[in-house]
């Protein structure tokens, strides 16, 4: 699994970085979400799936693999 932030799309909801504070963090300059760990570890996996399709209100996660 590899872990995609799309800038251009992201509005800085904070909805990833709630469900997966591991994988995901808000930048201080722009509050936009950025990938800390692009290959997350299996355990959070789940999360990032979660994150990507039913929380993230711009659709700006994308998940391949």
């Amino acid at each position: 699994m590899r872990v995609i932030v799309d800038h251009d799309l992201c509005v800085g909801a904070g909805q990833c970085v709630r469900a997966a504070p591991e994988v995901f963090e808000q930048s201080d300059l722009d509050g936009k979400s950025q990938v800390l760990q692009p290959v997350p570890d299996w355990k959070y996996q789940a999360a990032v799936r979660e994150a990507a399709v039913r929380m993230c209100p711009a659709r700006a996660i994308s998940v391949v693999g």
